[in-house]
């Protein structure tokens, strides 16, 4: 049978046209906290939770979330069905939006686990995860890949590992423009030296339009946002994202309608309320301040800013106070470089 003649279920709808990516170490709570208060539209990503950590380990440190943080999903990193269909049940217990599947990470750990990106060569194993886990819950439960994986990397061979799942009824696919190896680069490097290859992507959506397509990769501007979904259903942001979140709000104003009445020290004194709620339950200020500082990326006085929480965040008794004492060598708005729509 096709994929085209598949019938696919109606799941409830994401608002997926700009989303935000997992990233390990990055991505945490707090970050997504911070990211909800620049932009209330995008859709949030954890990191990447393995299987094992969920029911093996500290599951609350794991999946714990704010209320605020919808739409939210969950990405989890496994290949074995049961422990995945598990591990959704849980996911919807915690009240998440969406259950992905990691099929992108080329890390030798990830690898030695038999699961990530080296899963895009058994593309049955995955279809096997994703049945089992669209069995388990009500959630949409979908799939990020790359576009390839060491030599197997052409375009039958992603329409194989694309149709392969499609045939589960999973019909939402996060696609890094991107083929990863497995062997000979670092994470960072798979992130940077393969080519990035769009127009594989725009094929995928042409060819199977009743997909919802999210592409990612090398997106930096509100600029490309636009240009992208001209041709698929949505963006994915990654490190430009953690490195200039004031991006959010030009994309929360060029794609999703907004208005620019929330300032940067609007978000600020927010987020200080936050932290100080969470300081007394004994989170360390450190762990929450570091992904404020790319806050005023592109700012006079933006560096001031970083090295000021970067010396004084880890510091016994910083908190609340460290940030506005950093926020005073930033100069007054009326001082500073304007941040076009445009701007990355």
């Amino acid at each position: 049978m096709s994929v085209n003649s598949l019938k696919l279920d109606k799941l409830p709808a994401l608002d997926r046209r700009v989303s935000i990516a997992p990233m390990m170490d990055r991505t945490d709570r707090h970050d997504r906290y911070f990211l909800r208060l620049i932009s209330p539209s995008v859709l949030l990503y954890t990191e990447m939770i393995t299987t094992g950590a969920i029911l093996h380990g500290d599951r609350e440190r794991f999946l714990k979330f704010d209320a605020s943080e919808h739409p939210v999903a969950l990405q989890l990193g496994g290949a074995d069905a049961g422990d995945l269909a598990q591990c959704a049940e849980i996911a919807a217990d915690y009240g998440y939006d969406e259950v992905n599947l990691n099929v992108g990470c080329p890390s030798d750990r990830v690898q030695n686990a038999r699961f990530g990106a080296c899963l895009m060569k058994e593309p049955e194993v995955v279809a096997a995860g994703v049945k089992a886990m669209r069995q388990a819950v009500d959630l949409p439960v979908t799939v990020k890949s790359r576009i390839g994986v060491d030599d197997q990397d052409s375009w039958d061979d992603f329409v194989r590992f694309i149709e392969t799942v499609a045939a589960t009824g999973c019909d939402t696919f996060i696609i890094h423009a991107r083929k990863a190896w497995l062997n000979g680069l670092s994470p960072k490097e798979n992130r940077e030296i393969p080519p990035l290859s769009y127009d594989k992507v725009y094929r995928l959506k042409q060819r199977y339009p009743e997909f919802s397509i999210t592409i990612n990769g090398g997106v930096t501007a509100c600029t490309e946002v636009s240009q992208h979904l001209a041709h698929v259903d949505g963006v994915m942001i990654g490190r430009a994202a953690y490195e200039n979140p004031w991006l959010l709000a030009d994309i929360e104003v060029s794609v999703f309608g907004g208005d620019r009445r929330t300032t940067r020290e609007t978000v600020l004194n927010r987020y200080i309320g936050y932290i100080d709620r969470e300081m007394t339950a004994g989170v360390p200020f450190y762990a929450m301040a570091r992904h404020v500082l790319g806050l005023y990326q592109g700012v006079r006085g933006a560096r001031a800013w970083r090295r000021h929480i970067s010396e004084n965040g880890p510091r016994p008794g910083a908190g609340g106070e460290t940030l506005r004492q950093a926020l005073a060598k930033v100069l007054q708005p009326a001082q500073r470089v304007t941040d076009p729509i445009t701007s990355s």
